[in-house]
């Protein structure tokens, strides 16, 4: 990897991270309505995936989706001003953190129903297909999703046409408030892909050079028109379900452990530093950029004026004159 890229992997995780934390200190303030699920210390998995996509691919994401538009290019300032409920925001500031989405970057949305955007980067990777435009599209989804019926759904329907899609598993080990093991049948969740024909991958999801590794391979299948492929990413959810999840279902010590161990950022800083291939006032100067960047995103956001009342219908899909 060249230096380039290596500042690059580093700026995205931590756009993702000062982001994802200002956002959780916000809320705590009271200035950030409806609830909202932090991508903390799974955004090697984001940075990883999307660097190895064109703005023109397609991508699909969750109700803990801030991480994958940022490394898919979104607006932060758009962003902070849709979570603070904004007319500047993505949806007008009527969407709200699971609603976030840029078509023009390929982004189609957060998806506040777990599984929901399986299906959704399927019927993108046929259009593509049929269009014969080179796209592909990524599904990211958690453990949980894994043992819905879109799962199964999405994954034949690509199996049988040869889909160039690839369905990305986070396995942050927590559905919500069960541990993955106490509703998945299987350690792997890799292993399903065998049911279908198509390869199952496993990277461990806080390790940004093993995720883009494995991801390259699966990339470079669905460009080539071998179909998709399943890569569960290894990774561990750091923060409550939700910001003011009391999280009694789980050891503190457990996430500790996590924080100071498997930090993904912490791993890149100690491999890339360790081998010489950044310098700390390299990384700092990214930090010091980063934080501005954020800084900037909110003080937009606050001065953004609110969507008038007269705006509540606008926007909506119409059927026969129904909204």
């Amino acid at each position: 990897m060249n230096k380039g890229t290596l500042l690059r992997w580093y700026r995205t995780m931590m756009r993702i991270r000062v982001f994802e934390e200002t956002v959780n200190e916000k809320f705590l303030a009271g200035e950030i309505p409806g609830f909202v699920h932090l991508y903390v210390g799974q955004e090697a998995v984001a940075t990883a995936i999307c660097d190895l996509l064109n703005e023109s691919d397609y991508i699909t994401s969750t109700h803990r989706g801030h991480g994958h538009a940022i490394a898919k290019g979104a607006d932060m300032k758009r962003m902070m001003a849709e979570l603070y409920g904004r007319e500047t925001g993505y949806c007008k500031g009527k969407g709200g953190s699971m609603h976030i989405a840029d078509f023009r970057i390929g982004m189609l949305g957060a998806n506040g129903v777990v599984g929901g955007g399986i299906n959704i980067a399927v019927g993108a990777a046929l259009a593509g297909k049929l269009l014969d435009n080179g796209r592909i599209a990524v599904s990211f989804f958690g453990d949980g999703a894994s043992n819905r019926g879109t799962f199964h759904e999405g994954i034949n329907m690509a199996a049988i046409w040869k889909l160039p899609v690839i369905f990305v598993c986070e396995n942050n080990q927590w559905s919500s408030t069960t541990f993955y093991r106490n509703s998945t049948a299987v350690e792997d969740i890799a292993v399903r892909a065998s049911a279908y024909g198509i390869p199952g991958l496993i990277a461990d999801g806080n390790d940004v050079f093993d995720v883009y590794e494995k991801a390259d391979e699966a990339v470079k299948r669905a460009r080539k028109g071998g179909g998709p492929s399943l890569l569960e990413v290894k990774t561990y959810r750091v923060k409550g379900h939700f910001i003011g999840d009391p999280e009694k279902y789980r050891r503190r010590e457990e996430i500790m452990e996590q924080l100071e161990n498997n930090d993904p950022i912490k791993r890149f800083v100690q491999r890339v530093t360790d081998e010489n291939l950044l310098s700390s006032e390299e990384l700092t100067q990214v930090d010091q950029e980063v934080v501005e960047e954020v800084k900037n995103a909110v003080e937009f956001a606050q001065s953004s004026p609110f969507p008038d009342s007269s705006q509540a219908y606008e926007d909506l899909f119409v059927e026969d004159g129904v909204q």
